[in-house]
């Protein structure tokens, strides 16, 4: 660390003002010149001191830029950024650059076009950069490419595909690199250009970087376009995307979901459900677990933020059924409760056009119903017109007592032989269960950008929330009987769960 010598006289020194920053500035051939920038000049000045004392004319053609790895260009909304011992390089101004850039890579030389493209991908991460480049119809020159242009080198592939390869590679990746600045929409595209980067994820998928950013070309199609959504969903299968999940390349795993869950959350609203049905026969869940999950590796950030959303998109076909009220007049959802009847209590030999009054059979389903806590004992319907959880909760009732069915009937006839202020109601609390799952998963809610916390066990199964569902109101009842609880402790009970 520099030692700061007070003064003679005994003063104390005085900082340097906050506008001054002290840098190293390079240019090529030359010792780097160490410099006062001071940020009250304009930039224009700053760039003519320096280009004057290497003796370069034309200063408007140069910029600075810093020296790392970025390489990103100095302007006047970012020069407030530069830090004292920065080491910055004087080189072409972006204009200048992007012209140049824009010739090379139409060269005639396939190693000189080479080159180009890769500077191209490389300065493309500098918005500067890129509103220049995209001024010169940039973006049409790399479709264009991508479209014809490479088709001129199809017949050179089998004794220069390595160059062929890395060529495509660098022009997606500045592709890429130029629409994530968000300065051209992604409306303009056409159906040629979908098809060709469609074809690459079969095409080139042993070639992992143009699969990656071809992949993550239609993630962004699809998210930032409706019109290209449907264009993206007439060109790519799940069945083609599945095959990337099955490898051991993890970004490559990413990017597959990542189109899947652009692709769910754009369908629309009738599409949603007939996807998750396609998810599902395509085994979709069974190899993310198998492939991602149980792999062995860590599971990186993104991956986990784009199994999260999937989890979330998956739950959010359940808000259907969660706003949905139960209509007391719909015999079809009528004849569910009187199934959860039947299954507890054996009815089968009892059916509904029994022998017997209809004021005997009345008051047995009453008090069946009484039994199977049902908050309405007469009409047990009017107790799923709340929404949240509505029909859901008849929904996981149904489930648990068709998938569970020991453990659903034996809940019942527990309860049944309690005293009443000890009895857990089955009913009740499947509906306040059901309400509290959908609240604690957000069901209905559309995906956080920044989440990752994505649980692995709704991946170990195809009805998954039922499954939670079955779980938990299977240790409510366990927990309601070592607290003895009472009527009055309901939602103690179910906090402790």
């Amino acid at each position: 660390c520099p030692v700061v010598l007070a003064p003679k006289n005994g003063s104390v020194a005085m900082p340097p003002p906050a506008d001054i920053v002290k840098v190293a500035i390079e240019w090529p051939g030359a010792f780097p010149k160490l410099m006062e920038i001071d940020q009250k000049k304009p930039l224009s000045s700053i760039i003519k001191e320096v280009c004057d004392g290497w003796s370069l004319a034309n200063h408007d053609q140069f910029a600075l830029q810093h020296a790392d790895s970025s390489n990103f260009y100095i302007t006047e909304k970012n020069r407030n950024e530069i830090k004292n011992g920065a080491i910055l390089r004087l080189t072409t101004s972006p204009a200048q650059n992007a012209q140049q850039l824009h010739e090379r890579i139409q060269s005639s030389s396939m190693d000189a076009k080479l080159e180009a493209l890769k500077d191209l991908a490389n300065y493309s991460r500098d918005v500067t950069f890129a509103q220049e480049f995209i001024n010169l119809d940039g973006i049409s020159l790399l479709t264009q490419m991508v479209e014809s242009g490479t088709e001129r080198y199809q017949k050179l592939q089998k004794i220069m595909k390595p160059c062929f390869g890395d060529m495509l590679s660098f022009t997606l990746t500045a592709f890429v690199e130029l629409m994530d600045h968000g300065i051209v929409s992604w409306d303009t595209f056409s159906v040629a250009f979908i098809k060709k980067i469609a074809s690459y994820v079969n095409k080139f998928a042993s070639d992992i970087s143009i699969l990656q950013r071809s992949l993550a070309i239609l993630e962004s199609m699809v998210l930032n376009s409706h019109d290209l959504y449907q264009k993206v969903a007439q060109e790519i299968t799940i069945g083609q995307l599945i095959p990337h999940l099955q490898g051991t390349d993890q970004e490559i795993q990413t990017y597959t979901i990542a189109v899947i869950n652009a692709l769910f959350l754009k369908a629309p609203d009738d599409k949603r459900q007939e996807m998750a049905n396609i998810l599902a026969q395509k085994q979709l869940r069974s190899i993310i677990l198998t492939h991602v999950i149980r792999a062995q590796r860590a599971i990186n950030n993104e991956m986990a933020h784009q199994l999260y959303v999937l989890q979330v998109l998956t739950f959010n076909l359940l808000e259907d059924r969660m706003m949905t009220k139960m209509d007391p007049q719909d015999q079809a959802q009528r004849d569910i409760i009187f199934e959860l009847r039947r299954i507890a209590f054996d009815a089968e030999s009892e059916p509904n056009n029994s022998s017997g009054s209809i004021e005997k059979r009345k008051s047995m389903y009453t008090r069946d119903y009484k039994k199977l806590g049902f908050i309405n004992h007469v009409n047990p319907a009017m107790d799923f017109t709340q929404t949240p959880p509505g029909m859901l909760a008849l929904d996981n009732m149904l489930y648990f007592a068709k998938h569970h069915q020991d453990a659903y009937i034996r809940i019942v006839l527990e309860n049944s032989s309690r005293e009443d202020k000890h009895e857990c109601p089955f009913g009740r609390s499947s509906i306040e269960l059901t309400k509290m799952l959908c609240e604690i998963l957000k069901v209905g809610e559309l995906p956080s950008e920044t989440c990752n916390d994505f649980h692995p066990m709704f991946f170990t199964h195809d009805r998954s929330f039922e499954e939670f569902f079955c779980i938990c109101i299977q240790l409510l009842n366990k927990t309601w009987k070592e607290m003895r609880a009472t009527s009055e402790d309901f939602n103690k009970a179910r906090k402790r769960v």
